[in-house]
């Protein structure tokens, strides 16, 4: 299963962000993290079955209805994802 960290810039907080992705990914069926950090960005972690994940990537290109995405940085990770998926603490 791969595991992606996902760094999105733009107008993506007080928009709803985290708490739109935590539905996308929990409806995806994506585990992992979603977090906002302190240069304005949201830090996500993906893990999960290929097409899932990229469907989940798709969808964070754009975001909730009022988020500005510019732009969307993908790493390849080897953190270990959490069950499930989950707000954390801003970092």
């Amino acid at each position: 299963m791969p595991t992606v960290t996902i760094t999105v810039h733009g107008r993506v907080q007080g928009v709803g962000f985290r708490y739109a992705l935590l539905q996308e990914a929990q409806r995806a069926g994506v585990r992992g993290w979603v977090r906002n950090r302190r240069d304005g960005t949201v830090e996500a972690l993906l893990s999960g079955d290929p097409a899932i994940v990229d469907d989940v990537l798709a969808w964070a290109h754009h975001g909730p209805p009022s988020a500005a995405v510019d732009h969307v940085d993908v790493a390849d990770s080897s953190e270990t994802a959490p069950d499930g998926f989950e707000i954390r603490a801003t970092a």
